[in-house]
């Protein structure tokens, strides 16, 4: 049987927005320890969509985050030699944990723009409920939608 998830320790809300989330991305964003240049990166960011947008940029980061979170994933389970895609359902910590890394990801393939611009045009798309990470996310649900047939080999 599997051990109880643990108790995890949650980053110190960020100095600027006072929030946990902004502060978890920022963690997400930064690379080789630099964390700094991954504030900067963030709230340079903000900046443009408050620009762009005339919106609070905190809230354009909720709306993407909240779009982009999958409600159902498959894993796979092997039962009697065979491996099946069992659709689950996505606990709130991994949805949040998945939009970010997807977000970040689309942001990190695209060139050309500084990393500010290309994050800040990702985080307005997402929170239009379009884009790459959006579809990710319908990709994701339409692989469960797929394999609902396996939803009772669910442990």
């Amino acid at each position: 049987m599997r051990r109880a998830v643990k108790n995890r320790k949650y980053p110190a809300a960020d100095s600027v927005y006072n929030s946990e989330k902004v502060a978890k991305f920022i963690n997400y964003v930064m690379l080789d320890g630099k964390k700094t240049i991954a504030e900067k990166i963030v709230y340079g960011s903000f900046d443009i969509i408050k620009e762009k947008t005339k919106q609070e940029p905190i809230e354009i980061f909720e709306l993407a985050l909240k779009n982009v979170g999958p409600a159902t994933e498959v894993r796979s389970r092997r039962v009697g030699g065979a491996n099946y895609q069992v659709p689950r359902e996505v606990r709130a910590e991994r949805r949040l944990a998945l939009a970010m890394r997807w977000i970040l990801d689309v942001a990190r393939k695209q060139s050309g723009k500084p990393m500010t611009q290309r994050l800040a045009d990702e985080l307005i798309i997402a929170s239009n409920n379009e884009g790459e990470a959006v579809r990710k996310r319908e990709n994701t649900h339409k692989m469960a939608e797929a394999n609902k047939a396996f939803a009772h080999f669910a442990w």
